[in-house]
């Protein structure tokens, strides 16, 4: 397959990478860039394991591929962090008790970054819809919701 050169924004770094043209996002995030936050669950788009922030809209990065975040800004979890100092979103997760097996976080405190980015104080039904495009298999989402409104009151 064909490699082509590609230039972009990656956690407020700005990167050039060579990238098979058929490569998916997600692959290229995990396997050549090493953020390994973002993790496949159904491959399809459906389950939000692998979104992230790609010019402030999430995205399902195994339905993107690599070549289509040329000259793009991309944010993954990885990125959230400074200096050593968590998100208000990442504290917020552990103070509410909603990271069970962990496994869906990264997509759903991006989805919510995301939201916070167009919107600093969103509704609770506001939240419950930026969070509609992530599946949790562990919880009820309660705890999920509430982390996201700590984070909103902080």
């Amino acid at each position: 397959m064909s490699k082509v050169k590609i230039s972009f924004n990656l956690n407020y770094e700005d990167i050039v990478v060579e990238v098979e043209s058929n490569k998916r996002l997600l692959d290229m995030l995990r396997e050549d860039l090493n953020m390994k936050s973002v993790k496949e669950g159904c491959g399809e788009g459906e389950c939000g394991a692998c979104t992230v922030i790609v010019d402030g809209i999430t995205v399902t990065s195994c339905t993107v591929l690599a070549p289509q975040v040329d000259g793009c800004s991309v944010i993954t979890l990885e990125g959230l962090s400074k200096d050593g100092e968590l998100d208000k979103l990442q504290e917020s997760f552990m103070e509410a008790g909603a990271v069970q097996c962990g496994f869906c976080t990264p997509g759903m405190i991006l989805s919510a970054k995301a939201l916070f980015m167009k919107n600093p104080k969103p509704s609770k039904d506001e939240i419950k819809r930026a969070m509609s495009g992530n599946l949790c298999r562990c919880t009820g989402y309660k705890k999920i919701v509430e982390a996201v409104e700590i984070a909103r009151d902080k």
